[in-house]
């Protein structure tokens, strides 16, 4: 079944516009490696043209279209954006899957959760205005004081491909319940949907230049961005080594910035667990969506007296089941299950975990993720890690950046398997005796997004919970995430939170306001006329 790719343009201040340089990058298919389109590459005489529509947009009619305007008055047109996200979800599900390489019923979730996150700030612009002038205990009765909360001005948003629309969504709803007007940047890997998006926005009339939607090349679009003078905030999600540079450029301006960066996060199974159960969320935290999320729980520390049956659960829950992610409803997320990818590739038949498996990896243009992944396979390998499943490319499949999900056992902390981040299907595992060694194996990271524990003892996963050294925690689980909670990380994982009401806050400045209310004067010097 053949996806149609549509033709975009640049959207800013509220068009379709041709880059300046007139310059496109090709869209590669990952299952097939061919190309199957192109997206417009933005320059720095595009990001001129975007951030001087968005600034116009802020201040349009001294705030009062858009800046200013009451939170529900925002509110209706996110939730258009959202109704309009669900009349498209097939549509948006195909061009996802295509363009990012995620299985068809992933990207159809997707799609879900991104309307779900426009409906959810939508409840919480319409709730803005009956919380501004929120007062100040003060500690003298001739003064009183309140606060007002005030949108930043010009964001730009800088997004990655693992989860394009979705991610873009995390920062683009909350950006514009706050009543910032915004440039969103994706990643050129995969801009397809956020271009898609740019339509949503045109067909449901979002005022001009509120949302900018430029794609290109991270050194010739995202750079210009984030350092230009007229952005106030940059909120960015990607790899640590490029949230650096953002940082540094940022600090040039005292520019605040956000940032939800890389990971190496653990999953703790003690010997209490049911085995099973262990072995679903371990594998699920790890080769979910291909094993491309930063909190992905890529290092499994087992107690040493159940490591073998943790891993042969594991083994026997790779066994293949005759289902198809996309013809047939999704069923527990768990089982292995025949893929037909006939939305992409030419109903390429593969399994999505383990041995047999085949994982799907999105090509990098820059450094090749494909490759990337293979070689930290190898290198593990090289430094005396064994491979204990998967580890190549299938067989079975001549083209295409698959890579089988991979579980590697022997390992050591001082191996670059176990310290840096994959960004791929590949599980390390290593065993403990204690507790108090498990943490100190899961704290052993310069990361700090999320961390797992398995355990049937309510205290001690409360006492793990309380050790992690990480922004998220999951107990029982791995991945679960809500749009209503926070999400981010500690140290090089990043720092500020998205999701929840603490998302919101982002895009906010406080501003203080105290009156004098007494009627005498203040005193502080004689009056001339006493003296």
């Amino acid at each position: 079944m053949a996806i149609h790719l549509p033709n975009r343009h640049l959207f800013i201040d509220g068009e379709w516009r041709e880059t300046v340089l007139k310059k496109r990058i090709p869209v590669i298919n990952p299952a097939t490696e061919q190309i199957i389109g192109d997206i417009p590459a933005a320059t720095a005489e595009d990001v001129e043209i975007a951030v001087e529509a968005a600034k116009k947009a802020f201040s349009r009619n001294k705030g009062k279209d858009w800046s200013s305007a009451s939170g529900a008055y925002r509110a209706k047109y996110l939730r258009a954006i959202a109704a309009k996200i669900t009349e498209r979800k097939s549509e948006l599900g195909k061009l996802e899957a295509i363009d990012s390489g995620k299985p068809l019923d992933e990207a159809l979730w997707d799609m879900d959760d991104v309307a779900g996150c426009f409906e959810y700030y939508a409840d919480l612009a319409e709730g803005l205005d009956a919380k501004q002038k929120a007062p100040v205990s003060l500690p003298m009765e001739t003064f009183k004081s309140y606060v007002l909360k005030e949108p930043l001005g010009v964001v730009a948003l800088i997004t990655p491909w693992n989860y394009p629309l979705l991610l873009a969504t995390w920062k683009v709803a909350p950006a514009l319940a706050a009543g910032c007007t915004a440039i969103l940047k994706p990643s050129e890997l995969a801009s397809v949907t956020c271009l898609e998006l740019a339509e949503v926005c045109r067909e449901v009339g979002l005022p001009p230049g509120v949302l900018n939607i430029l794609t290109g090349l991270g050194t010739e679009a995202g750079a210009p961005l984030a350092s230009h003078p007229h952005v106030d905030k940059v909120a960015f999600t990607g790899s640590t080594a490029t949230g650096s540079r953002i940082m540094a450029s940022a600090a040039q301006m005292i520019k605040p910035v956000s940032m939800e960066l890389g990971g190496k996060s653990p999953i703790i199974v003690f010997e209490d667990v049911d085995l099973d159960k262990a072995a679903e969320w371990t594998l699920f935290g790890c080769f979910w969506t291909n094993g491309q999320i930063c909190s992905a729980t890529s290092r499994l520390l087992v107690h040493v007296s159940v490591m073998p049956s943790v891993l042969n659960a594991c083994q026997k829950t790779s066994q293949p089941k005759a289902l198809c992610y996309s013809v047939r409803p999704k069923k527990a997320l768990h089982q292995n299950f025949w893929t037909d990818l006939s939305n992409g590739p030419k109903k390429l038949k593969s399994l999505i975990l383990l041995k047999k498996v085949a994982g799907l990896v999105q090509l990098s243009v820059e450094d090749r993720q494909y490759d990337k992944t293979l070689k930290f396979i190898a290198t593990a390998k090289s430094e005396g890690a064994t491979i204990l499943s998967g580890g190549g490319r299938p067989k079975h499949l001549n083209k295409g950046f698959f890579v089988e999900p991979t579980i590697i056992t022997d390992v050591t902390t001082s191996m670059q398997i176990w310290r840096e981040e994959v960004f791929g299907p590949v599980l390390c595992v290593k065993t403990f005796s204690t507790e108090d060694e498990a943490i100190e194996l899961a704290n052993d990271t310069q990361y700090g997004l999320g961390a797992a524990v398995i355990s049937n003892d309510p205290e001690r996963c409360d006492r793990v919970a309380k050790d992690f050294r990480s922004g998220i925690v999951w107990v029982n689980c791995s991945q679960p995430c809500f749009c209503q909670a926070p999400w981010g990380g500690v140290k090089r994982s990043g720092f500020g939170r998205e999701l929840g009401e603490w998302g919101l806050e982002n895009y906010f400045s406080v501003k203080q306001v105290t009156q004098y209310i007494s009627d005498e004067p203040w005193g502080w010097y004689q009056s001339p006329s006493k003296l």
